[in-house]
């Protein structure tokens, strides 16, 4: 599993550039200013890194970079759950593009990507400890951050619980502000829902009372239609029943001599039909239409106050039972916010919560922070700091905090005899500088990713030392794949690999290009880096450093 090759098109000074790489550890070498870690920021644009317009090489419309990588199975799960397409067994193909105004654009397997996309892809396929790695040692939030992943602790738990709490905290303050001016609202909305209460409208019912009113009113009248109509088709002595009758007796005595004249009659005799439906129904209406004084004095009562309370709110009539749920709704939840002790309650029980949950994860950061210490005092005594010692302190917070009920500080004493002190004031950058890489070494085994990247994070140290870094590199290159930017020859000559980045002249430009190296070829490069010029001593140096 590892990083499998990259390519380069137009980005800063490099023109076209492809890159093959190995397993194991694999050096990458060149005079100051040549592009090493151009390479660097190429793999981190793929990865979802910033992009901006000053990528693009000058004269060019964009640059792109592209990347082939083994699949890890945590990679291959997070393709899946994606939904990106990825054949089991082949690598994934990344590749990303900027142009001249700094818009970007990103794709994995051929499909399109989100920077945020690539960036969390390359979390399970590379782990990259950049040459000032020890900045972040003085910043509280990385070193607790470091502590957790090397504990495998995971605080999602606890940062759920903290943020429970904040918000029932939340709640009570702003119950406790807004206590009067709650109130006040309470009792205007009680006002409100009582009133319109004692009408009690329903959320259907305006129509409805309308459409009752209309025919109560209009009584007489419908009864008067209802019999005139009745009249009409069957009351009087001439009137349309009996018009259509004779109309199909007529038809029925001729339809022997025109055929059609039968299949008119057999139209009449369903009109006949229709009318005589029409007349039951109007005799129905006619015999229970009712003049109901009473009734509509009631109706025309509940219309006016219905009115009068619309009119009073300021809102059509129709949506006054709306407006009166709505009221109530608030009214409830007035109420509920109103109740100071269940809040309260409430604050208590998340607080209780959060410190259960704290506690725990005290409880594993301990003995974490124990190992750690360990193994770091461990790793700075073949780092030129024999009788150093590293300590991972847990400092009890006056306050709980997101992050737990302590604070996690580094501290490091580089000689015997010597009172650990914090990181941040050790004087010595080379210190800081080994410090930080003994912590990488340490740390890198934690991650998931397949590939490990250093970034001259060897500078500031050379000599024996610097025997020990490449050891070091090369051991971790026996189980996952190590490229180191380095400028030390002892590095340089523990590889596996090496590749030695140079900028060359093309026409106007100076670009950069990468050449594996071998043999003599890697012998040349060695003695470089020893002496800044090739000689019959340093070739014979070189030698002696690649019997590893």
């Amino acid at each position: 599993m590892s990083w499998l090759r990259l390519a380069v098109r137009d980005f800063v000074i490099v023109h076209t550039l492809e890159v093959d790489l190995g397993p194991g550890f694999t050096a990458l070498t060149g005079e100051t200013g040549a592009g090493k870690s151009i390479l660097i920021d190429a793999l981190q644009l793929l990865l979802g890194g910033r992009a901006e317009a000053q990528l693009v090489r000058e004269g060019a419309n964009r640059a792109e970079v592209a990347g082939e990588f083994d699949i890890p199975p945590a990679a291959a799960a997070w393709l899946a759950e994606q939904g990106f397409d990825a054949a089991p067994g082949e690598p994934v193909l990344l590749r990303r593009t900027v142009d001249v105004q700094g818009r970007s654009r990103g794709w994995i397997n051929g499909s399109a990507a989100t920077a945020a996309q690539l960036r969390s892809l390359g979390e399970h396929l590379v782990d990259i400890h950049g040459q000032h790695a020890w900045q972040s040692l003085t910043r509280p939030d990385t070193v607790r951050e470091l502590l957790d992943r090397y504990a495998r602790l995971d605080t999602s738990a606890l940062r759920a619980a903290w943020a429970a709490w904040r918000a029932a905290i939340a709640a009570l303050e702003s119950a406790e502000a807004t206590q009067n001016t709650r109130e006040a609202e309470r009792e205007r909305l009680q006002w409100q829902v009582d009133e319109v209460g004692r009408l009690a409208p329903g959320m259907d019912e305006w129509e409805d009372l309308n459409r009752q009113h209309a025919r109560l009113a209009h009584a007489q009248t419908l009864i008067d239609a209802a019999q005139a109509a009745l009249g009409a088709l069957d009351g009087e002595e001439v009137n349309a029943s009996r018009l259509i009758g004779q109309a199909i007796h007529t038809l029925r005595d001729q339809q022997h001599i025109e055929p059609r004249y039968g299949a008119i009659a057999d139209a009449l005799q369903q009109a006949q039909a229709q009318i005589d439906d029409a007349c039951r129904d109007l005799q129905h209406q006619a015999r229970h239409t009712e003049l109901d004084p009473a009734a509509l004095a009631a109706l025309d009562e509940r219309l006016s106050r219905w009115m009068g309370l619309a009119r009073r709110y300021r809102c059509p009539p129709q949506e006054l039972p709306q407006r009166w749920q709505d009221w109530q709704a608030r009214l409830r939840a007035l109420e509920q916010a109103a109740d100071l002790d269940t809040l309260r309650a409430q604050v208590e029980r998340t607080r209780q919560a959060f410190l259960a949950e704290a506690q725990a994860v005290s409880r594993q950061r301990q003995p974490a922070a124990e190992r750690l210490s360990a193994a770091i005092t461990e790793a700075m005594q073949g780092l030129g700091m024999a009788g150093g010692r590293f300590e991972v302190r847990l400092e009890p917070l006056p306050e709980p905090q997101a992050s737990g009920l302590e604070r996690v500080d580094f501290l490091v004493a580089g000689h015997p005899g010597v009172t650990p002190r914090p990181v941040g004031k050790v004087a010595s950058g080379g210190e800081l500088s080994r410090i930080a890489l003994a912590i990488a070494v340490v740390t890198s085994q934690l991650g998931e990713a397949p590939t490990l990247i250093f970034d001259e994070v060897d500078s500031g140290i050379g000599g024996t030392v610097a025997h020990t870094v490449g050891r070091l590199m090369r051991r971790l290159g026996a189980d996952r794949q190590v490229l180191a930017v380095t400028h030390l020859p002892q590095v340089a000559a523990c590889a596996h690999h090496h590749l030695q980045v140079s900028k060359v002249q093309q026409g106007q430009a100076a670009v950069s290009q990468v050449t594996p190296l071998e043999g003599e070829a890697r012998v040349e490069e060695l003695a470089r880096m020893l002496g800044g010029h090739s000689s019959d001593t340093s070739r014979a140096h070189a030698r002696e450093l690649l019997k590893v």
